[in-house]
């Protein structure tokens, strides 16, 4: 029985990917890089910005830092709303709600944008707590924003809780706080990817959740 869902942003309750990549394209575009096929950005998301500018593009840390800064330039003001709700993630979470699940949010996104994200699109109704990363890099790596979820939404009872997300480090953040992780496919990453983290479940749409869930 879970009695408590932290779920991912990007990817599982969200489909970011053109405000997403317009802001990479845009940072890109400062260090005179262009990008031929913008699908091949899609490995941004859902890890911390800063480690793929350097490992997707071979960026120093200074430079990857300084892409960061572009890339919210542009976030902030237009890309934060190129985002759209998943069909079925307002009646998942509704129906959760009403069965009296705590629902929190888990998001390497960092929680300035997160929190003007999910009140844009209503899903603020559903959430008991909003966990981001913060601006300054101190916590972004998705282990230690499922860690400060589980500290500010008061989870005692690890085994009553699960976390809900599409990239492997969602998994691997999960384990390595004593959680169990439902993998959905229909978000960044693939099967595969889940399954070589060890993902506990692995559903194809945001029905197949509650089923689990329940």
């Amino acid at each position: 029985m879970f009695d408590t869902v932290l779920f991912d942003l990007d990817g599982t309750l969200t489909n970011p990917f053109e405000g997403i990549t317009n802001s990479i394209i845009y940072a890109l575009d400062k260090f005179g890089v262009e990008v031929a096929d913008r699908n091949l950005l899609a490995p941004f998301i859902g890890p911390p910005l800063v480690n793929s500018f350097k490992s997707v593009y071979g960026f120093s840390q200074a430079d990857a830092d300084r892409a960061v800064a572009f890339y919210r330039e542009f976030f902030a003001e237009k890309g934060i709303f190129q985002n759209e709700v998943y069909d079925g993630v307002h009646g998942l979470l509704k129906e959760l709600k009403e069965r009296g699940k705590k629902i929190v949010l888990a998001t390497s996104k960092p929680d300035v944008f997160a929190v003007r994200i999910v009140a844009h699109f209503g899903l603020d109704r559903y959430l008991s707590h909003i966990a981001g990363a913060t601006l300054d890099g101190t916590r972004g790596e998705k282990g230690d924003v499922i860690a400060h979820a589980i500290k500010i939404a008061r989870i005692t009872d690890l085994d009553g809780a699960i976390m809900v997300g599409d990239r492997k480090y969602d998994a691997l953040g999960a384990r390595e706080n004593g959680l169990k992780c439902i993998g959905v496919t229909y978000g960044f990453g693939s099967r595969q990817e889940l399954e070589d983290a060890k993902a506990d479940f692995i559903v194809d749409c945001p029905s197949d959740i509650l089923e689990i869930i329940r």
